[in-house]
């Protein structure tokens, strides 16, 4: 069986169902035009994620505006509330950390290059403001309002749900086995269809990756893991956005507390130096609760669930977000699991790959001809 479509999307996650909808949106609502294909069931992970101007990179923050006006355009249409403002505090705990100044020196060179304006604190100012968090005696801080937080599940559903009423079709457990560039059009081979496409986008990691081996770019990719554990906090009230920001914490280990938002619970996302294992695991629960008990006395409870996970990179720390220069009527995204809250722009500039040929967004970074990707002496970085 075979069908042609204008644009087909490949991974409904995060910034594939966001493109499935822009897509749509761009062809007019044509039904049956843009059809999106995902291996297991669509939507996005089930976590928070942090949108802010506070980053350690300068794309990141150029691209902040422009993320969140776009969920602003979401949120128009869609009549449902996605992004909660909750601001953002960064910490650097100088007592575990021998670089904390020159990580909050950072935080404000990538501020001041973009025009955020930051707030200053102390110990005493931190816990005047928010008593539920506790920095150690010389301890500093830095303060963006303007963030705030994202449910990446509900978002993906509300892409779909947007997609659909602009004709997308999309199919779930139905993994995509071939993509193969054939003249005018793509094919998308799938256990039980060859798809023709005039366009197609491709969001996956592993099978961007893939693609990209067979055209001769083999992708120098670096994976960071982390542990994402939800707390039964009984602390609602004073956990909840706004009385609660996410508070970036850096320190012995590298933390984001994120207040009560999707789940009924709070979360903290804690940075792993390597691959879970058994060992590692208990000795990294033992760190969680020690921190949680220092700074944040109030925020755990009953442990929900506690979820590995893991991100790829490029060396350079910025995601691949272009055309395959190979195969012109293809577009990847690897990487974007780091910049989940950039998902609907992410998918609006894949869109504007497929369906006008550029996008108007600046994202020269995440190009396949850079350094990172091209030279094997590139030097990793992930920070300032």
């Amino acid at each position: 069986m075979s069908s042609e479509y204008r644009v087909i999307v490949v991974g409904c996650g995060g910034p594939g169902s966001a493109a499935l909808y822009w897509a749509a949106r761009a062809t007019g609502g044509r039904a049956g035009a843009v059809l999106g294909l995902e291996a297991g069931r669509a939507g996005g992970p089930d976590r928070s994620l942090v949108l802010g101007r506070t980053q350690a990179l300068d794309v990141h923050a150029a691209l902040a505006p422009a993320a969140l006006d776009t969920w602003h355009d979401v949120e128009r249409v869609s009549g449902q509330q996605l992004v909660a403002g909750t601001g953002e505090l960064v910490v650097a705990d100088p007592g575990t950390r021998s670089d904390a100044t020159d990580v909050l020196d950072g935080y404000r060179s990538v501020a001041a290059r973009n025009g955020t304006v930051l707030e200053e604190l102390d110990a005493r100012a931190v816990h005047a403001r928010w008593p539920q968090i506790r920095l150690a005696d010389g301890g500093r801080a830095i303060h963006h309002r303007d963030a705030g937080v994202l449910d990446a599940r509900r978002a993906a559903a509300v892409h779909l749900a947007l997609a659909r009423g602009q004709g997308a079709v999309y199919r779930e457990d139905t993994p995509v086995r071939a993509i193969r560039p054939a003249g005018d059009h793509v094919e998308v081979v799938t256990d039980d269809a060859v798809h023709r496409a005039e366009q197609v986008v491709v969001t996956p990691d592993a099978l961007a990756a893939e693609l990209l081996a067979e055209f001769g770019r083999p992708l120098p990719l670096v994976t960071r893991h982390e542990q994402v554990t939800r707390y039964a906090t009984a602390d609602l009230l004073d956990h909840s956005p706004g009385p609660f920001p996410v508070v970036r914490w850096h320190g012995a280990e590298d933390l984001v507390a994120y207040p009560v938002h999707g789940a009924i619970a709070t979360t903290l996302d804690q940075e792993l130096d390597g691959a879970p294992s058994f060992e590692a695991d208990a000795l990294h629960r033992k760190h969680r609760e020690e921190f949680l008990a220092e700074h944040l006395p109030r925020f755990g409870g009953p442990e929900l669930s506690s979820t590995p996970g893991a991100t790829t990179l490029a060396p350079d720390g910025h995601l691949v977000v272009d055309t395959v220069p190979e195969a012109p009527a293809v577009h990847v995204a690897v990487g974007t699991g780091n910049a989940g809250a950039y998902a609907s722009l992410l998918g609006r500039v894949l869109a504007e790959f497929a369906t006008a040929g550029r996008s108007r967004y600046p994202v020269d970074a995440f190009t396949l001809d850079r350094p990172a990707l091209l030279d094997a002496d590139f030097e990793r970085r992930f920070g300032f």
